[in-house]
């Protein structure tokens, strides 16, 4: 009787160590946690290579250059114009206050009967100018900061250069690791496991490989069409829309703010750039919901939009940037397990209806 209620407690103590394991060791834990994931999404990309010939090695190699290609491609193409936009849009910061001092404010002053010492906004004005004047590069003001600490820069680089190491062995022993993990399996429940496996995989899958590129293509779709309307910051607002669509109706309501709100410092109350922006974002809309999500995502996900800002915000709480790549596979790992652990209970003595008064009551077994 103690062993089976000891076997019973085993398996949550191991999980409870491994997690406070965990946890202490979250500062070290980006470039593997990172490493890991760009190694499962390379993985098929292998497979696919070994089953026409090529040999595993050979394949993570090519693998491996098509993701330095594609970084390569946005350090030196996409980079330079975001940072040449968000320049512009630090420049734009206080002309942005200067409206909302002369225009916003005495309006919503004027609506709420409001005093005019209400918002103190000539100080922050002040200040953020004083700042901006003294600050042109700001490349040259993250740099510095960085270097202050020369301890924390040497960590800083050693963890950007760890990942594609641990990503490289990662992949070329991906299958074998695989193996190894399937073989540890207690013989009575490896179908069990293994069935659940196959759901999780199923449902990260279609998270990675589909929302991410749900998402980026509406990145394109957003800036290619705020570019053709002629917004100045069109490229910036889109990769901003395009990432936070994440969450469902998130880059919507994101991006066609900022939207209006960079045509009205550009265009004045023009009624055709308004337009135009609304036009893009109701197409980029139709194209998620009618054509993207349902292609590349279906619905095998299910997240509910407050569990996705709860996940993505206690995974960067928790493990920071890699926190935040990661917290919607894991969660939706949680959610099949917490599927399955909902199917049991339905299964169990526990749910069952109450006996009738006619039903006969079976003995207590001895």
């Amino acid at each position: 009787m103690t062993i089976d209620r000891t076997s019973r407690w085993l398996p949550l103590v191991v999980l409870l160590l491994l997690g406070a394991l965990l946890y202490q060791l979250s500062p070290i834990l980006s470039p593997f946690l990172v490493g890991i994931l760009l190694a499962y999404l390379g993985d098929p990309l292998v497979d696919r290579l070994e089953r026409w010939g090529a040999s595993r090695t050979w394949g993570v190699i090519l693998v491996f250059t098509l993701f330095s290609l594609i970084l390569l491609l946005l350090l030196v193409v996409l980079l330079p114009m975001l940072g040449r936009q968000l320049m512009h849009l630090y420049e734009l910061a206080p002309l942005a206050l200067d409206w909302l001092q002369v225009t916003g404010l005495p309006w919503i002053q004027a609506q709420f009967g409001l005093s005019e010492e209400f918002w103190r906004f000539d100080q922050i004005k002040s200040a953020f100018s004083a700042n901006l004047g003294s600050t042109k590069d700001i490349v040259t003001v993250i740099l510095s900061q960085a270097t202050a600490s020369s301890l924390a820069l040497l960590a800083w680089l050693a963890n950007l250069l760890l990942v594609p190491v641990v990503c490289f062995y990662l992949l070329r022993d991906w299958d074998l690791i695989m193996a190894k993990l399937r073989g540890l399996l207690p013989r009575r429940r490896e179908e069990t496991v293994m069935g659940l496996m196959r759901e999780c995989h199923e449902v990260i899958g279609a998270f990675l490989r589909g929302q991410l590129l749900v998402m980026l293509a509406l990145a394109v779709v957003y800036s290619v069409g705020l570019m053709l309307v002629g917004v100045d910051l069109g490229l910036l607002i889109g990769v901003l829309a395009g990432l936070a669509s994440l969450v469902p109706y998130m880059g919507f309501v994101v991006g066609i703010g900022a939207a209006i709100i960079a045509v009205l410092f550009q265009f004045g109350l023009e009624l055709y750039p308004l337009l135009g922006v609304v036009a893009v974002f109701t197409v980029g809309q139709m194209l998620e919901g009618m054509l993207l999500t349902p292609l590349l995502v279906g619905d095998r996900i299910g997240l509910h939009p407050v569990a996705v800002i709860f996940a993505v915000l206690a995974g960067g709480q928790l493990f920071g940037f890699a926190g935040v790549l990661l917290a919607l596979p894991v969660a939706a790992v949680i959610m099949v397990l917490l599927r399955h652990v909902h199917d049991l209970y339905k299964l169990s003595d526990l749910y069952a209806e109450p006996p009738g008064p006619g039903t006969p009551v079976e003995p207590p077994k001895q």
